[in-house]
This record gives C-alpha cells, sequence and structure tokens, in this order.
C-alpha cells in the first residue's frame, strides 16, 4: 500500500472538494466554494485514490465560536486545521491517525508552534483520537453547529 499527501490544485479541484465534503459530513457541515478557497488544502491518497481530505489556515487561531463578528484572529505561529475527513469505507483502519500525525509533521516541519482544531462534541472517535496524539482541551461552545443541534469542542497541540 502507497500512502502520499497532495496539495489540492485550487481552483481546478474545487467541484472535487465539494463533492469530497458531501461523501463524508453532514449537510450542515459542509464547506462551501468560498471555504476551499481560502484555505490550503491537501488529499490523503492511498494507491493513488483520494481517501481523505484536510484543509488549514496558517498564522490563524479559531475564535469564530465566541467573536460576534465570526471572524478568526491572526495568531503568528498557530496552524489552525478547519477540516479534517476520511471516507467512510476508510475510517477505522488508521488513516485518520496517519492523517492526524501527517499534520503534526506539516506544522512542525514549517515552523508553527501551536495547532487548533474544532469538532462537534458528540464526534468522540475525533475528539479521542486528538487527545491520544496529545491534542488538549481549550473550551466547548454550545450550539456551535445546527443539524443537528450539538457543541464545538475546541483542542490544541502546542509543538
Amino acid at each position: 500500500m502507497h500512502v502520499e499527501f497532495r496539495k489540492a490544485v485550487i481552483p481546478d479541484e474545487i467541484s472535487e472538494l465539494l463533492a469530497f465534503d458531501r461523501k463524508v459530513f453532514p449537510k450542515a457541515d459542509l464547506f462551501d466554494e468560498e471555504d476551499w478557497m481560502r484555505d490550503d488544502s491537501y488529499w490523503m491518497l492511498v494507491d493513488g485514490a483520494k481517501i481523505g481530505c484536510c484543509a488549514f489556515q496558517a498564522n490563524r487561531d479559531f475564535r469564530e465560536d465566541i467573536r460576534k463578528d465570526q471572524r478568526n484572529l491572526p495568531r503568528k505561529g498557530s496552524l489552525y486545521i478547519t477540516t479534517t475527513g476520511i471516507l467512510p469505507s476508510f475510517r477505522s483502519r488508521g488513516f485518520g491517525k496517519l492523517f492526524k500525525v501527517w499534520q503534526i509533521t506539516y506544522a512542525t516541519f514549517r515552523g508553527f508552534n501551536r495547532i487548533v482544531t474544532n469538532c462537534r462534541m458528540r464526534n468522540a472517535t475525533i475528539v479521542g483520537l486528538n487527545q491520544s496524539l496529545g491534542y488538549r482541551f481549550v473550551r466547548a461552545t454550545p450550539r456551535y453547529y445546527s443539524g443537528p443541534t450539538d457543541a464545538t469542542v475546541v483542542m490544541e497541540l502546542k509543538l
């Protein structure tokens, strides 16, 4: 098995990213074209097939859950992971952990000193995976997500 990580070509792969997102996340959590244009996105390929995708914002802190203007603040040295997804048929096979370890390696080699991310509170799998990799809980914000309503859990990893 050959695993590789490849930067998405924007704007050429926007439609593919949108379609991938629909296969991975609930309708309420989908990124739109503007989100994909704003972030640096990477594919996870296994034997040439795109089985995962993630997106980052460099030098940003996740604060939109507590800021009224819905803007994340600049924060030098912080990598905000805006999304990470693995196709359902590839879950529970270690690919999520491999992708998260790659993200940590990516951040370390590019000189970031912190990673911040958020997810649905009810997503115990990703919360547990993040904790197993050294992420710590920062806060939970009730009713951040809709469809279904859920809190967001914000986690950080200091590098």
